[in-house]
């Protein structure tokens, strides 16, 4: 029998393509500029949902009240992991299927993540574990704490250049050596107390593997690295995130895991930030990405977007015209492009570095909150946001 850890989050509501179980429909709203061929606009948006900027190229899609954390692209199929499971979307005969629990595929209904090595769809659960998908035989394995995977709690995945895979849980790190699931010699667990606190915080959201081939993690601890064999860790002491003072009069966003999990108030309460009782850690790093140069990238939770060179950071808020200092999401696209999803929209450098593009409702998102992206082969960006997804081209 598996037991469940007892966590406890906010989890943040965000809705996407989404299916439910014998009452589900699927809704598109095309922007006049999309073609001259465009179907009429005969959906409807959310209420208090802005018109589209006359210039924006989007498409909408929306069904029933569900999330969106996770998306991948792959060749003319787009899946979707939402909180009612996952949907396989055919991007040119706009089929879909949807997997969840009823339908004996996971485990969870809760989809964090999504991955795919060769035929094989990864997908990370809230509390279900790891679920894998073999595409061309259709058929389902789940991977639980019985197997050798950390926690039932599983939010990313990167097959490294010599096939082992990492894996991000709420209990530390896994490796598969070889990606070898099936084999429990194969799996090894990282955590705060085996690496001597290398690992600062055993909730890990997310992974990367840089071109040199050391590995970084986002923790609600701070942002390590494992790279020969020697774990380093850096915090808001040394530079992750803004300061308070510097970002205190911008947060509009106020859910605060703190006021509702002892463990989250413990980690503000070690930091001196017992006394801030807004949404505000910069330790508690959401969104990790590891460009092309080696820059590591880093969204924290109310301390804006840390850019680190190996040696220092540096910050962007919005006072340098981030949208918003909580981020969400980050995820790199056509020609290398940083996306940074927030809580108050889409944001992109401008070129030069200088500032940042903002998209929001306006310009075609389906919601301001970017919970997910991921780049189709046509090129367009397709977005998880509150309430559906937008596809976004021309970009």
């Amino acid at each position: 029998m598996v037991q469940l850890n007892r966590k406890s989050v906010v989890v943040l509501a965000l809705v996407v393509l989404l299916l439910v179980a014998g009452a589900f429909w699927l809704g598109m709203r095309q922007s006049s500029k999309v073609s001259s061929a465009a179907p009429p606009n005969t959906s409807t948006l959310p209420a208090g949902h802005p018109e589209a900027a006359a210039n924006a190229r989007f498409s909408h899609f929306r069904v029933g009240n569900r999330n969106v954390k996770a998306m991948y692209a792959d060749g003319d199929q787009v899946w979707i992991g939402t909180s009612g499971g996952v949907i396989r979307y055919n991007i040119g005969s706009e089929d879909y299927k949807l997997y969840n629990v009823e339908s004996r595929s996971l485990l969870s209904n809760g989809v964090f993540h999504l991955n795919k090595l060769d035929e094989q769809l990864l997908v990370g659960t809230y509390g279900g574990g790891l679920s894998i998908f073999d595409i061309a035989h259709n058929a389902w394995k789940n991977i639980n704490i019985p197997d050798g995977l950390a926690d039932q709690f599983v939010y990313d995945s990167k097959r490294a250049p010599n096939g082992d895979v990492w894996i991000a849980t709420w209990s530390g790190v896994n490796r598969v050596a070889g990606a070898r699931f099936a084999d429990p010699k194969a799996w090894t667990t990282y955590n705060v107390a085996n690496t001597r606190g290398g690992l600062p915080n055993d909730w890990v959201y997310a992974l990367d593997i840089a071109a040199d081939g050391s590995l970084w993690f986002a923790t609600e601890g701070g942002l390590a690295r494992l790279q020969n064999g020697v774990w380093t860790h850096w915090q808001h002491e040394q530079g992750l995130g803004a300061d308070y003072e510097a970002v205190k009069d911008d947060i509009r966003f106020n859910a605060d895991p703190a006021q509702v999990s002892r463990h989250h108030a413990q980690q503000k309460a070690d930091q001196g930030l017992g006394n801030v009782k807004v949404a505000f850690n910069p330790n508690y790093v959401v969104a990790l990405k590891v460009d092309a140069q080696g820059v590591v990238w880093c969204g924290t939770w109310g301390g804006g977007l840390a850019r680190f060179d190996g040696e220092q950071f540096r910050n962007y808020t919005t006072k340098d015209g981030l949208p918003s200092n909580h981020v969400f999401s980050l995820f790199i696209g056509k020609n290398q492009r940083l996306w940074i999803g927030t809580s108050h929209g889409l944001a992109h450098f401008r070129a030069g570095g200088n500032g940042f593009e903002v998209l929001r409702t306006a310009d075609g998102l389906f919601a301001d909150n970017v919970f997910s992206m991921s780049t189709a082969q046509d090129g367009s960006l397709w977005v998880g946001s509150f309430g559906g997804v937008a596809k976004l081209t021309g970009l």
